[in-house]
């Protein structure tokens, strides 16, 4: 079952129009400690077509230390950007301790469904500025140019929003929409993404993309979200190469910050 998930659903990916249609495929979770996998990744993913993806970097991962400061994945990125990449703030630390007197709610969307990574989920508008905009200028220090901002795991509540905006960083994502953060404006798409933590999230996980797939392919932006351990599997990486293949002369690979650039010069040629 397993295996017939990963391939079944990918010949109806076909039908899009290229004129129209767009694929945004964003790395996440980068950071030196992530640096070598990503790179196989983005080698990897580059041999298959998609030469520009939208990389999520952590600032300060794990409180492993700054990202910034390590020169050698600064050139990287610097490399990176300069071939056609786009540079994401992707939160601070990528980690959020738990309270004393937390929901239900707040339990599973913190601890089960993120493993305690859910960063700006409830971070005050203070602290998120200050976080967001301490990101913003190391990485502009050290010669990278980022656009957007996207919480851990996209839980990112409202104060963290304004905050975001505030910064004047120009576009955020969330599980189910893009947001024009100087508009307001929301475009509805819904990200494939991996869960790989255990045995059952793996199997689920294909299972649900391949279901997922039949409901997002005509949307005219398509997103698969990957993370460095679904390369290690080897049933998530065929199928997310699979889904790829499929796409490929189909759909036009963009960033997340030129498709909002297309976006906005759509509008304003509408006017």
């Amino acid at each position: 079952m397993t295996s017939l998930a990963a391939t079944q659903f990918l010949p109806v990916v076909a039908t899009a129009s290229a004129t129209k249609n767009f694929l945004v495929v964003s790395i996440h979770d980068i950071a030196p400690a992530t640096q070598a996998i990503a790179d196989k990744i983005i080698s990897d993913l580059a041999r298959r077509g998609i030469r520009m993806c939208s990389l999520l970097v952590v600032p300060d991962y794990h409180h492993e230390g700054a990202a910034m400061k390590d020169r050698q994945f600064v050139s990287w990125l610097r490399d990176l950007e300069s071939a056609g990449h786009e540079i994401v703030i992707h939160g601070y630390f990528h980690e959020r301790p738990r309270g004393r007197k937390e929901t239900l709610r707040e339990k599973f969307l913190t601890r089960f469904y993120t493993n305690d990574e859910g960063e700006f989920y409830d971070l005050g508008y203070e602290e998120a500025f200050r976080r967001i905009t301490a990101a913003r200028d190391a990485f502009r220090a050290s010669g990278l140019t980022p656009r957007g901002f996207v919480a851990p795991a996209w839980l990112l509540g409202r104060e963290g929003e304004r905050a975001a905006r505030d910064a004047e960083l120009e576009y955020t994502t969330r599980l189910r929409v893009v947001r024009d953060l100087r508009s307001g404006e929301d475009f509805p798409a819904r990200s494939l993404v991996y869960s790989v933590r255990s045995s059952w999230r793996r199997t689920a996980s294909l299972v649900w993309n391949a279901a997922l797939l039949q409901f997002v392919k005509s949307a005219p932006l398509l997103r698969l979200s990957i993370h460095s351990p679904d390369y290690s599997y080897r049933t998530i990486w065929r199928q997310i190469v699979d889904l790829i293949d499929a796409v490929d002369g189909t759909r036009t690979p963009i960033t997340y910050r030129d498709w909002i650039a297309e976006q906005r010069s759509a509008a304003d040629r509408a006017v």
